[in-house]
């Protein structure tokens, strides 16, 4: 199904057309002036001033084409040649009807891709803390509206799970329990099915052993070597590793799902290491990679822009593999072996170089030629003191710990409802538990994932303003209203537009649905949608400010209400849904 957007752009395409005027130039979109238009068109006069003609005139020409074009659209011309559209009432119910009659709400599929998003990214043997989070949210989100609009999407997690921490971690333990197995060489094997190690000793090993390795060079030289050995695959230690993995996965897997965040592959950088020797003799051989200084490289700066760009290194002068290695192994897997048509990398800001190198390394060694590679940067999640989010102590907060602190805020918004008292303790608990994943998904997704922001709890917890409980509160409202007229025998009707201006005003922004769904895709931006399902939600409160539905007396009135509130209903979830936020039936 197309949008009404949408099919006005394509007849006004074709007018501009057949006037000998650039199409490209005919866009539609909603109008600035509401009140004078549903949709406008500023293209004629681009297209005049090309065609050496007065755009006053042009445009009135292009208003008598469009409206042979366009029946029960009204054209009309503003000031020197903006083209305003507006519906008739019966275009208008017209296009609702076939909405509403549509599962997908007017969504339009978009041209089938495979999509690989690449986003979360935790390291085992920490736990996930707030710089986790708006990876998970974001790439969550987008995975969602990219699933809504047809394309064939995998999400990657993309563990930490390698590299110089697994060195500092068994160095912890290897000091604390030296007579284990895993590190006598004469041991045969096989190692223990108990892992040595719980969650919270790899929290207590972890923060210690680094802080060491900075301050201790004798420490940061054997973690080094433990690393490489675990690297060349001493059985010991890969045991000890596959432990550590696992319980690490198992904690992961956990909080990710009191966020609601899914996964259909769980590798991680371990799962490359085999393919890392025979990729750089490959590189070498073809002559993208050399030796310099001992280290192995691919020169990525470019004369045709003259960026300062440091080159990619593949292998240091102490023989290991570094992450560029790792990823372009990666990079390599997802386009040769999953069919990747287009990888998005959800990493916050400060990774924008690396990005670049691998790209650029990538495309010079022929790795997914015609393949999209888009890094999407994010800003931080701040405190009220701007800075990174952290704890009293100033530590890192750790991604249960924020949860909690949310539900605890949730329980206590939702006390003040006399209404919550009528509920069983088990759904009260169910419905704090919405309330406060919605506290937190909403308030990061409606601001620019490019930019930094401020989570203010108290601000964003609010049952009022621009806030995930003032969505779900009014998704609730709309189901008490339609529970309460099946109550009382009343059925919705056949939607149409009455006299009232709410009606029109929620009608043209129900319409832009599938519109938004798009735009938030194509601009990588969740924010666009939480916008739109925010404006949606005030619109519908207009509305039902002016008409009280169920106190409505004239019944054929009343069911088209109940109409329009249905479809609000299945729009405002459907968005949500999108953005990671699940409605209760009540609160």
């Amino acid at each position: 199904m197309t949008s009404v957007r949408a099919a006005l752009e394509i007849a006004t395409r074709k007018v501009f057309a057949t006037q000998c005027l650039d199409p490209a130039l005919a866009s539609v979109r909603a109008s600035d002036r509401p009140d004078l238009a549903d949709y406008q068109c500023n293209g004629a006069l681009a297209a005049a001033k090309r065609a050496g003609r007065n755009p006053r005139e042009l445009a009135d020409g292009l208003k008598a084409a469009l409206e042979a074009e366009l029946p029960g659209v009204e054209v009309s011309v503003a000031g020197p040649g903006f083209l305003n559209l507006r519906l008739s009432p019966g275009r208008l119910t017209g296009a609702l009807a076939d909405m509403a009659a549509d599962r997908r709400l007017g969504l339009e599929r978009a041209e089938r891709r495979r999509i690989i998003m690449d986003y979360g990214g935790p390291n085992i043997a920490k736990p996930m803390h707030v710089g986790h989070l708006r990876s998970s949210l974001i790439g969550e989100s987008l995975k969602r509206i990219a699933q809504a609009l047809g394309h064939d999407v995998i999400a990657d997690i993309h563990l930490g799970d390698w590299g110089r921490q697994m060195g500092m971690i068994i160095f912890g333990v290897r000091e604390r329990s030296p007579d284990l197995p895993y590190f006598d060489d004469g041991f045969k094997g096989p190692y223990p099915d108990q892992s040595p190690v719980t969650l919270s000793d790899l929290e207590d090993i972890y923060p210690r052993i680094s802080a060491r390795s900075e301050a201790e060079p004798t420490v940061l030289e054997e973690v080094r070597r433990i690393t490489f050995e675990l690297q060349q695959g001493r059985p010991g230690y890969r045991a000890l590793w596959a432990h550590i993995d696992r319980i690490s996965i198992d904690e992961i897997k956990s909080d990710l799902s009191r966020l609601g965040v899914t996964f259909d592959q769980w590798f991680g950088e371990s799962r490359y290491q085999d393919r890392l020797p025979g990729l750089i003799a490959e590189l070498i051989k073809e002559g993208i990679a050399h030796e310099s200084e001992g280290a192995i490289i691919i020169d990525v700066a470019s004369n045709a822009d003259k960026k300062e760009m440091p080159p990619v290194i593949l292998r240091s002068s102490e023989g290991a593999a570094l992450y560029h290695t790792s990823d372009l192994a990666t990079l390599e897997e997802r386009v040769k072996v999953f069919g990747a048509e287009l990888i998005l990398y959800i990493v916050d800001n400060r990774q924008a170089l690396h990005f670049e190198q691998l790209f650029r390394a990538a495309h010079k060694a022929g790795i997914g030629t015609g393949v999209g590679f888009e890094h999407l940067g994010f800003g931080t999640m701040n405190g009220p003191d701007r800075k990174p989010f952290k704890t009293r102590a100033g530590g890192v907060l750790k991604l249960k710990d924020l949860i909690e602190t949310l539900l605890v805020e949730a329980r206590a918004r939702l006390a003040e409802s006399e209404r919550l008292s009528e509920l069983p303790a088990a759904e009260t608990e169910r419905v704090a538990e919405l309330v406060g994943m919605a506290t937190l998904k909403f308030a990061d997704l409606q601001h620019d994932r490019k930019s930094d922001y401020v989570f203010d709890l108290a601000k964003f917890s609010r049952f009022e303003g621009k806030t995930g409980p003032y969505l779900l509160y009014s998704a609730v409202r709309i189901k008490s209203i339609l529970a309460k007229a099946a109550e009382q025998g009343l059925a919705g009707g056949a939607l149409k537009i009455g006299d009232g201006p709410e009606e029109r005003a929620l009608a043209m922004v129900l319409l832009r649905y599938g519109d938004e769904v798009s735009s938030a895709f194509d601009a990588r931006a969740p924010h666009i949608l939480a916008d739109y399902v925010f404006e949606l939600a005030q619109a519908f409160s207009q509305f039902y400010h002016a008409h009280h539905i169920l106190s409505e007396p004239d019944a054929s009135r009343r069911a088209h209400q109940l109409a329009f509130a249905g479809l609000t209903l299945r729009v405002i979830e459907a968005c949500l849904l999108l953005l990671g936020i699940e409605v209760p039936e009540r609160m």
